[in-house]
């Protein structure tokens, strides 16, 4: 397939390959420089804690690095060592306000090892490497993160606990100098008297008590003065889908829709988007701990792709964030890697079952058959309509129910979850319901539904499921009979094929049941088995190769193998399995900021859990 790339860029679509050229890495100079941060910060750090670490052999190496021996030693050297520990991950991710603080910081160091220690070499040490800052000011140019003033608060809390340990070990290092026997209570007391300027009950001879004093002020000062930083520092909110951005995504999904099934999820409201110089193309995104995020191919004409990615890649450079894409198709995925020289990992296969192909007959479904037979004699009938054909008030009971049967307390999903149901834009979704009357049904909110399925359009001829709910009470095999009740209704909605669930790592499963499977791949077979247990890896591989579907792989893109557990995190996170958030009661005192909604954004409640786990 050839293809004219956007822009200046021409080239094709190679045929499917499983090796990709590896990724360019980041600057050295930050790195380095991010490095010797660490290392001097912690050495700084040892050596305002731990008296026998100034009168040992280190102390001739700690000679040339930040920080002031003499009266206030141990506070300079807390304080020089936390700071640039705070700097230096800031610094590798080539942050412009970690450098510019770090230049403020290293001559003033410079200043502390002349006036205190009259070391000219620890002072040019310090010149030296501000010079080096400053000859590569270039490379430090990335913008600000996404971030709310919450995180004031955590600084607070991290900070003042890693203090308050600090402290604690800086009031026991000097058991020769105590005077009496203090308890635990009494140095615990002395550490908070002390991060608050206050003397406390805690004796010391000479002038240790001093030392002690300097360095527990000297840490008070600087969790307060970072997070009073913290609160009041601009903020930066992170990018939300817009009206006119939703409009144009439309536009693309109605042209080329039918490419990728997951294309209609990147119509979450959550996430941000960047297009293609011609409009025609796009990449959405979301930024979850540095890690700019995106899912699934990009939208829009192939041929464009290419200028999509290339503005993805910048913005991810513009704020140093790593890029990775989660669930691309393997057409997506020899794109971005050509495109970007990124890496690519099969992540797992996606549960595709063509309409025309599917049958309850055969040995193969006897046991779907069997239960749906079950399911349908015990009085349960089920409902498959648009969105645009239910009434509003039905609606409502679908989105209550579906919202108080999820589960968690938390929502899940971001690449496979569209994260609302019934809204008005969403007219084209599909919607399965299960049905039964019971002596509950007239007190019940919910009225007779006990089941809901969820999908949504994938292009002029298929759907994509996005969500399965169902009241707990009900029968099992409640899912089951609204695959099948959609899947056979599937010719009256005009739809060809059904993406069902994702099934990670879905190969290794079933080449490692197999007769003759090595003992790594039943090892690694065995793992993600145990894994099951908090994730939904083996059940959801069983529960789709019950409808006997053709498997679709599912790629992520990442640029360093060093960057995968991080990029893991992120998505975690962004689908909901970490919660990272504040506990409710400050999320209650201390809401994030959100953004002015758009006219059919849908009211709190209404998002709802995706059909990947």
């Amino acid at each position: 397939m050839s293809v004219t790339l956007d822009g200046d860029k021409s080239g094709s679509v190679p045929s499917p390959v499983r090796k990709f050229v590896r990724g360019p890495r980041p600057g050295s100079v930050p790195a380095l420089v991010g490095t010797a941060c660490t290392v001097v910060g912690l050495v700084d750090v040892a050596a305002g804690v731990f008296p026998r670490f100034r009168n040992s052999r280190m102390h001739t190496l700690a000679e040339v690095l930040p920080g002031a021996l003499g009266p206030f030693a141990a506070a300079l050297s807390l304080s020089a060592g936390v700071l640039l520990l705070l700097l230096a991950h800031g610094l590798k991710r080539h942050k412009r306000r970690a450098w510019r603080a770090a230049v403020v910081l290293l001559p003033a160091g410079a200043l502390a090892q002349f006036v205190y220690r009259h070391s000219v070499i620890g002072t040019l040490v310090s010149l030296a490497l501000c010079l080096l800052l400053v000859r590569h000011r270039g490379e430090f140019a990335a913008l600000p993160d996404p971030r709310s003033r919450w995180r004031a608060l955590a600084n607070f809390v991290l900070l003042g606990a890693g203090s308050l340990g600090l402290g604690l070990i800086v009031v026991s290092v000097h058991p020769g100098r105590v005077v009496g026997s203090p308890s635990v209570a009494d140095r615990l007391q002395h550490v908070l008297y002390g991060l608050f300027g206050f003397e406390g009950p805690v004796e010391y001879a000479g002038v240790t008590s001093w030392t002690v004093a300097y360095s527990l002020g000297a840490l008070g000062l600087l969790t307060a003065v970072t997070t009073i930083y913290l609160a009041f520092r601009p903020e930066h909110p992170a990018a939300r889908l817009t009206e006119d951005d939703e409009a144009r995504l439309r536009g693309l999904l109605e042209k080329h829709g039918g490419r990728d099934s997951l294309g209609h999820f990147a119509l979450r409201r959550d996430k941000a988007v960047v297009f293609s110089p011609s409009g025609k193309a796009a990449v959405c995104y979301r930024v979850v701990s540095g890690v700019m995020l995106a899912s699934g191919d990009p939208i829009g004409d192939v041929e464009a792709w290419p200028g999509a990615i290339e503005r993805f890649m910048d913005e991810a450079k513009a704020h140093s964030w790593t890029p990775a894409v989660m669930g691309c198709s393997e057409t997506g995925g020899e794109v971005w890697t050509r495109e970007t020289g990124l890496d690519a990992l099969e992540l797992g296969d996606e549960a595709v079952v063509d309409v025309a192909d599917f049958s309850l007959a055969g040995r193969a479904m006897r046991n779907v058959r069997q239960m749906v037979k079950r399911i349908e004699r015990l009085g349960y009938e089920t409902r498959v309509r648009r969105v645009r054909d239910i009434g509003e008030a039905e609606l409502d009971r679908i989105r209550l129910a579906a919202a108080d049967w999820r589960g968690t307390d938390n929502e899940r999903g971001f690449s496979m979850a569209l994260g609302r149901i019934g809204d008005p834009a969403d007219g084209d979704c599909v919607i399965a319901t299960a049905h039964k009357a019971d002596e509950h049904t007239a007190d019940s909110p919910y009225g007779d539904l006990k089941a809901v399925l969820h999908f949504v359009p994938w292009g002029d001829d298929g759907m994509s499921l996005d969500l399965m709910r169902r009241d707990r009470s009900a029968d099992p095999g409640m899912n089951e009979l609204l695959i099948v009740a959609a899947l056979q209704e599937s010719f009256r909605l005009a739809v060809e094929h059904v993406s069902l669930n994702f099934a990670m790592f879905r190969s290794a499963l079933a080449r490692g049941e197999k007769l003759g499977a090595g003992p790594v791949l039943r090892t690694w077979r065995g793992l993600l088995i145990f894994l099951s247990r908090w994730f939904q890896i083996e059940s959801l591989y069983k529960f789709n190769a019950k409808f006997r579907p053709r498997w679709e792989p599912r790629f992520v893109v990442y640029r360093a193998a060093r960057d995968l557990p991080r990029i893991s995190l992120a998505a975690m996170q962004a689908e909901g399995f970490v919660n990272l958030a504040l506990p409710r009661p400050f999320a209650r005192r201390f809401p994030r900021r959100r953004p002015r909604p758009c006219a059919h954004t849908p009211a709190p409640g209404q998002e709802h859990h995706a059909r990947a786990a």
